[in-house]
């Protein structure tokens, strides 16, 4: 159940808020609906509901506010416009993905794809994905936690009808299992035939909130829908009858031999036809304007393999009262005509229209409010069992799930090996570079090596990725600020730049072998503090470019603070350390030993002896000191995103 009380969006320059003093309740096993048209509030009223945009108001989700919430996507299922996802990622990748982050088996990716139909397409990229199957991909989404409460924003927008229908028979199948569904929809027509309660917004306001019975008989009209190969003919003797009994009755054409007849009954309209002999193919009460083509098949083409059949509209005055009455469909799925139009065909192949066509119409009608059954819906996706307590290894799998899921990673690590290869071969060529620059393909000339710029572009695509394609739910913000996430984008980073800078010394270093000759592969002496150094600087600029970019939400900032180290930070300690001092640091290794008492197993004070040298170097200063700020920075954003 969702209770929402006094939502009221911040005001806006010399405009009054967008949502004003929204309250509203949306109850378990019910679908619930926020009419409205563009700009009435619809889409800032559930922002505010699920904490992504600041305002006044409080949402309980059965008893609880989200942000008090353990696990969110559990308890709530969000759908705000498309699928967020990277559109070189694959349909399976995708979910699989979000499985490693909610914390599920995987396979349970396989059964949401089941459900919705897209089984066939599980290894199509997302940007291939058309309207209809993008949406089937995103209640896959929303479904993949087995949340009890479903919010989607237009989750019918630009679907065909057959799609609507399957998509508002899966909401339905989940109301009916006991969950909570709300939506939101510009079409009255369409929440009259989907929605159990109807919740009015305009202006920002609540106009009124009723049930959708009342909702379809106090703002949509009442007509008989007819279909005639003499349309014309009917309508206007339809047209004349009125005026002679002054019965206030319009007849409109919708094309073809299509007639909605507005303040005429089917009994009405029927035994006209009957007394003038005009053949009937259809007679029906609808309510709304349905436009032409409302009985025709829906349209199959965005249909693909393994979709699940659809279901028919549920009829105007069924067991809720609300809804839109359509043809009812045979067992083989083909319309099934009125019972006034199955009689003895005629010489040409059609039925005439008998006296008893009116009744019979009705009877049919009345067949059609039967109350359906949930053997009708359709089926969702088993029941799942999560553990209460996240597992520290969540966002690990999350996050390696994500890097590898797309070849952008792969792809730099690839032209950085090459860039590599082929510089250090120049500077050999060239002479007068250090071995050390050599085999790591660092002019001097050149800020960072192409390893380094590589690791901080991976770095900096790593939250990158997260803001320009927010998978991570829009339940918590367009990217949840958890400490855990952050800490597994180090890990993951980190371990890419090693790679990455083992990867470079040993292409370079083959490359020069097979060149130049055993000569420039020769071990430096200095090993140990050179490869802790190269490990820093690698590690250094990836940690920058993950937490600038998580900082500055843009993988282009995370990148320009990765180059800004070198250009302007490294000067600036360089600068601070070369003047005059009253202090040095050495004997820093025979103090570091007294200190410890005891020598640590296998040459431990080595070790921190190298980091310190690392760490006193302009470079490493420069990157310890960038990193600090940017982690205290990072630390003071999530800190003050919670106490909001």
């Amino acid at each position: 159940m969702i209770q929402a009380f006094g939502l009221t969006s911040n005001p806006r320059k010399d405009l009054p808020p967008a949502v004003d003093d929204i309250s509203f309740e949306a109850r378990a096993g019910q679908v619930t609906a926020l009419l409205g048209s563009a700009g009435a509030g619809k889409t800032t009223a559930l922002r505010l509901m699920l904490e992504l945009q600041q305002g006044r108001g409080i949402t309980y989700f059965r008893g609880r506010p989200l942000h008090r919430i353990s696990h969110p996507s559990r308890e709530v299922g969000v759908l705000l416009g498309g699928v967020p996802g990277h559109p070189a990622r694959t349909v399976r990748g995708h979910l699989r993905m979000l499985c490693a982050a909610a914390g599920v088996a995987v396979r349970r990716a396989d059964e949401v794809l089941e459900v919705v139909g897209l089984v066939s397409l599980r290894d199509e990229r997302l940007g291939t994905l058309s309207r209809g199957m993008d949406r089937r991909l995103g209640l896959a989404c929303v479904l993949l936690s087995d949340p009890h409460t479903l919010v989607l924003d237009e989750p019918a927008d630009g679907l065909s009808a057959r799609e609507t229908r399957w998509l508002h028979g899966m909401l339905r199948a989940h109301a009916a299992q006991g969950g909570t569904v709300l939506i939101t929809a510009a079409d009255p027509k369409e929440v009259a035939r989907s929605a159990d309660r109807v919740v009015s917004l305009d202006q920002g306001r609540v106009v009124a909130d009723q049930p959708a019975a009342d909702f379809a008989r106090t703002r949509l009209r009442p007509r008989v829908a007819v279909r005639s190969p003499h349309a014309a003919r009917l309508a206007a003797l339809l047209a004349k009858e009125a005026r002679a009994t002054h019965r206030s009755v319009e007849v409109v054409r919708e094309g073809g031999n299509r007639l909605s007849v507005y303040g005429g009954t089917c009994a009405d309209v029927g035994e006209t036809a009957f007394r003038h002999g005009i053949l009937v193919h259809q007679l029906a009460d609808e309510i709304g304007d349905m436009g032409p083509g409302a009985g025709a098949e829906p349209d199959d083409a965005e249909t693909p393999e393994g979709t699940p059949g659809t279901e028919p509209s549920r009829g105007a005055v069924d067991a809720r009262g609300t809804g839109t009455e359509q043809e009812r469909s045979a067992p083989d799925g083909s319309p099934e005509r009125p019972v006034a139009d199955r009689e003895a065909p005629s010489t040409d192949g059609t039925a005439a229209a008998r006296p008893e066509s009116a009744p019979a119409a009705r009877t049919a009608v009345s067949a059609s409010r039967a109350p359906r059954t949930l053997d009708a819906l359709p089926s969702l996706p088993p029941p799942i069992s999560v553990r209460s307590a996240p597992s520290p290894l969540r966002p690990l799998r999350y996050e390696i799930r994500r890097a590898a899921g797309i070849s952008t990673g792969f792809l730099i690590a690839a032209a950085v090996l090459v860039v590599s290869a082929v510089t250090a071969v120049l500077l050999a060529r060239i002479g007068h570079t250090p071995q050390a620059r050599l085999l790591a393909a660092w002019p001097q000339q050149v800020p960072l090596p192409p390893a380094a710029l590589g690791a901080g572009l991976i770095g900096a695509l790593a939250f990158g990725d997260e803001f320009r394609h927010p998978a991570l739910a829009a339940d918590r913000g367009t990217v949840p600020r958890r400490l855990g996430l952050l800490v597994a984008k180090l890990v993951v980073t980190a371990a890419t730049a090693v790679a990455l800078a083992f990867l470079t010394v040993g292409c370079d270093a083959e490359l020069l072998y097979l060149v130049y000759g055993r000569e420039l592969t020769q071990v430096p002496a200095d090993w140990f503090s050179s490869s802790a150094s190269w490990l820093g600087l690698v590690i250094g600029c990836a940690w920058a470019g993950v937490l600038a970019a998580g900082i500055f939400r843009s993988t282009t900032a995370g990148l320009a603070a990765v180059v800004a180290v070198p250009v302007i930070v490294v000067p600036l300690v360089h600068k601070a350390l070369e003047g005059p001092s009253a202090r040095t640091a050495a004997g820093f290794p025979l103090r570091v030993r007294e200190v410890l008492l005891m020598q640590w197993p296998f040459g431990g004070e080595r070790y921190l002896v190298a980091v310190a040298r690392v760490l006193a170097q302009p470079v490493g200063s420069a990157l310890a000191l960038s990193v600090t700020v940017l982690l205290c920075a990072y630390l003071f954003t999530t800190l003050r995103a919670r106490v909001r």
